[in-house]
């Protein structure tokens, strides 16, 4: 759109929080500006523009405000992109290594991979954190975390559907059988496997940090309605899920290797022929420790 040219990112950014929050001086406050500077900037970019993108009582965005808003994220995202990758390829993030896993990537083999980055770098400081899958991405684009372990159900050998996040590359490191998770007294458990389709209509957890999500439930089985929530679990334990599936609250499609527990019944899932696929995403790799995590997960 020619109204971006040329455009502010300060600026930008100021509005879209402005918007975020429905408040200069809280916005203010956030971005550390003086409430009469945020007013300055938001009247430069609707200058810029030509439109008003605020109304000022209550605070909210207009129609050009709200056209703005769609167009702002991915802009942002991708300046912030931009920064991460530069300093990545200049090695500016140092001895450390932060993974940024989502759903239950983080295995065993994971786990191995990280001890020989500890090996041979005594003194990186390694962390893991538990990242929302949608967000896996974004986190790295941005520098947030040095590499992602991104989860979801797809067909054999099919990549998972990220978002463009920038210069990114995926590369699968696993793929495992499903299960659904279902109590030991439930009237499925016996079966030595089961239709995703059949089990539509049946009590589900919502548990999108652990489970399989239940709207790509519905997209694999081809449902338009169904796999409806009996409960949500927004915690990031798979002990808590297990518990709460035992309980009766609901059944849950997970990898099979993490399937198990006392009065949990795992099923293999048979149709369709689906799996749980992990991928590792990062971006440019400088020699050190999270290259050598990278070349320890993937082989290369």
């Amino acid at each position: 759109m020619e109204i971006l040219d040329g455009m502010d990112p300060h600026q930008l950014r100021t509005f879209v929080t402005v918007a975020r929050l429905a408040s200069f001086s809280d916005a203010a406050r956030e971005l550390g500006y003086t409430q009469s500077a945020v007013s300055q900037q938001i009247a430069a970019l609707e200058g810029d523009v030509g439109a008003a993108l605020l109304e000022r009582r209550p605070v909210r965005a207009t129609a050009a405000g709200e056209r703005l808003l769609e167009h702002a994220g991915p802009l942002l995202l991708r300046l912030d992109a931009a920064r991460a990758d530069v300093r990545r390829l200049a090695g500016a993030t140092g001895g450390r290594v932060v993974l940024g896993a989502a759903g239950v990537t983080v295995t065993a083999r994971v786990a191995g991979a990280l001890a020989a980055v500890r090996e041979r770098y005594p003194r990186a400081e390694v962390t893991i954190t538990q990242v929302a899958r949608a967000e896996v991405a974004a986190r790295v684009a941005t520098g947030a975390v040095d590499v992602g372990l991104v989860d979801g159900v797809a067909a054999p050998s099919d990549p998972l559907a990220l978002g463009d996040a920038g210069p990114l590359r995926t590369v699968a490191v696993a793929e495992e059988p499903l299960a659904v998770l279902m109590p030991v007294g439930h009237p499925l458990a016996r079966r030595a496997g089961l239709a995703l389709a059949d089990l539509a209509d049946a009590r589900w957890l919502d548990a999108p940090d652990v489970a399989m999500e239940l709207d790509r439930l519905r997209a694999a089985a081809g449902a338009g309605a169904g796999f409806r929530a009996a409960a949500r679990y927004e915690g990031g334990e798979v002990r808590g899920l297990l518990a709460l599936v035992a309980a009766g609250h609901g059944l849950a499609l997970v990898p099979l290797p993490a399937a198990g527990g006392d009065g949990i019944a795992a099923v293999p899932l048979r149709t369709p022929r689906l799996v749980h696929r992990t991928e590792l995403v990062h971006g440019a790799l400088p020699e050190g420790p999270v290259a050598l995590l990278v070349e320890t997960l993937t082989g290369r």
